[in-house]
């Protein structure tokens, strides 16, 4: 990194007339937030706006866009708000962290205090959120919603948070109610779950990662609607079963060349294996859905040379390159943001073919 960077790297930021999405090359410094536009596999200069961090208000979680979990929101003094998603949740906190401390440079005390946002959730390797989400939606053993009372309302269609965590740990997706909290915090940031009522939704608003669902016998919770529609067609619930079944290995943003009029675009990449597959999304888009992906069985993976335009690469797009070729012979050309987030990749893409 360039010095007095304190972190860069792709973020999808959310336009301030407009509001449509779009992916932005970001640079933290200890004062300003930089954010550039990326054309042929390069950010343009000079940066295309920059966000002032002296007396801004950072929100992480921010959930006021049901189907975009990973937000960032800040504040600035002059009131001007931004919003900011991420690829991953370790990411988004990574972000919100560096963020946080640049605002706070000086002040040691409450930089101390965001180590709950260092300590961001984990899943274990061989769990799958979605599996988890399908077995509780099964007729027979799953979670049974019904109507609810909470402070003189009715709510339908919903369980109270204590009963998940009793249901996590009975069908040994947890082996105590602290990691089944941990795992029902993931469920509701990944939008699988949505908080209804005056006390889980107080939960979300603290900001405390830890205490975001809540084991409580007043607390109530629903499915979310972003996961109903997923499986509202034969073919959605094919490629969700089968796909996007495999526990997700990597995921992060890369911009790759398109088939057809070979231009650059960001997208967001995610690794699942058993199945090995590298699907990619289209950030800019509220649906959760790839806009494409391959199979990584029999792929080849390499590293091109950063020394020249590589054969089969349009435009004046170098450094970073690696290249996935699949069993049919299709080529995909992909760009890292950095030599070591390439090495990472393609060590991670190696793994399963």
């Amino acid at each position: 990194m360039e010095d007095g960077v304190l972190k860069e790297g792709f973020l999808v930021k959310r336009g301030h007339i407009v509001h449509n999405w779009k992916a932005r090359w970001f640079i933290l410094r200890q004062n300003t937030l930089l954010y550039y536009k990326l054309e042929g596999g390069r950010k343009v200069t000079p940066p295309k706006g920059r966000i002032l961090l002296d007396g801004c208000a950072i929100t992480c979680p921010c959930l006021e866009y049901e189907n975009r979990p990973l937000l960032i929101k800040l504040k600035t003094r002059t009131s001007t708000e931004y919003f900011l998603e991420a690829c991953s949740r370790e990411e988004r906190d990574a972000w919100a962290f560096e963020i946080t401390g640049a605002i706070h440079a000086g002040q040691p005390g409450k930089v101390q205090q965001l180590h709950i946002l260092k300590n961001s959730f984990k899943l274990p390797p061989h769990i799958s959120l979605h599996c988890i989400v399908d077995k509780m939606h099964d007729s027979s053993g799953g979670i049974r919603p019904s109507p609810n009372m909470e402070q003189g309302s009715t709510y339908k269609k919903t369980f109270i948070g204590s009963s998940l965590v009793d249901w996590l740990i009975s069908n040994s997706f947890s082996a105590n109610r602290l990691e089944a909290v941990t795992l029902a915090s993931m469920l509701m940031e990944e939008n699988f779950l949505r908080p209804v009522g005056v006390r889980s939704m107080g939960a979300i608003r603290s900001g405390d990662l830890a205490e975001q669902f809540l084991d409580d016998s007043t607390a109530l919770y629903t499915f979310a609607e972003s996961y109903k529609k997923k499986i509202s067609s034969k073919e959605d619930i094919s490629l969700s079963t089968v796909e996007l079944s495999g526990a997700v290995v990597k995921q992060g943003y890369l911009a790759k060349q398109g088939h057809k009029r070979k231009n650059w675009k960001v997208r967001r990449f995610v690794l699942r294996k058993d199945p090995a597959f590298l699907h990619y999304y289209d950030p800019s888009k509220e649906e959760n859905r790839p806009v494409g992906g391959f199979s990584l069985r029999g792929s080849l993976v390499s590293a091109l040379e950063d020394n020249g335009v590589p054969t089969g690469v349009k435009g004046n797009v170098q450094g970073n390159l690696f290249k996935v070729i699949t069993k049919d012979d299709t080529h995909y050309y992909i760009q890292a943001s950095s030599r070591a987030e390439r090495t990472e990749w393609i060590e991670a893409i190696k793994k399963l073919t």
